[in-house]
């Protein structure tokens, strides 16, 4: 009973918030993926791809991401789908943001030694400028990217993505 009373008053508060901070915001654009696998595995490829993800803002300064990717290179693919918290602030028509995503991926080919699944976690931030009141540039994403595949973890790799971010 507690628990729910707690829920209610969280929802209550939330719907209480200014429109302005309960946008949602769509981003498209390109990515440049490095994957260093130092261990075991041993080598390091850049992979090229797309990037895509939605913000739905729960406050103006505060909300919730889905993310998801795919990269590719010479018969390898990697794709991705990682969600969680952001937090960004609005400076005179630039938004620079920071994220802690959690989610999986699959990899398939060369880059991986044949088909995997596993845990994806991107830990980063961007800057977004303001090029109409619907749309805006994101000059960069830079991500830390941490992988775990069967039983291997690296630390070593980053994701960097540009393009273009729809606000509705």
């Amino acid at each position: 009973m507690r628990n729910a009373a707690i829920l209610l008053l969280c929802t209550s508060l939330l719907t209480c918030l200014p429109a302005s901070g309960q946008k949602a915001a769509l981003f498209g654009g390109y990515q440049l993926t490095r994957l260093d696998f130092g261990g075991p595995l041993g080598g390091t490829f850049t992979l090229n791809g797309w990037n895509a993800s939605l913000t739905g803002g729960l406050a103006p300064f505060f909300g919730i991401t889905a993310d998801f990717s795919g990269a590719y290179k010479s018969g390898s693919k990697l794709h991705t789908y990682t969600f969680g918290p952001e937090v960004r602030a609005h400076i005179a028509g630039f938004r620079p943001f920071a994220h802690a995503l959690v989610g999986g991926g699959t990899s398939d080919g060369p880059v991986s030694n044949g088909a995997q699944n596993g845990v994806v976690m991107f830990y980063g931030g961007g800057l977004d400028v303001k090029a109409a009141p619907f749309a805006s540039v994101r000059l960069g994403q830079f991500d830390w990217m941490v992988t775990h595949w069967n039983g291997f973890t690296n630390k070593s790799s980053f994701r960097y993505s540009a393009g273009l971010v729809l606000t509705f």
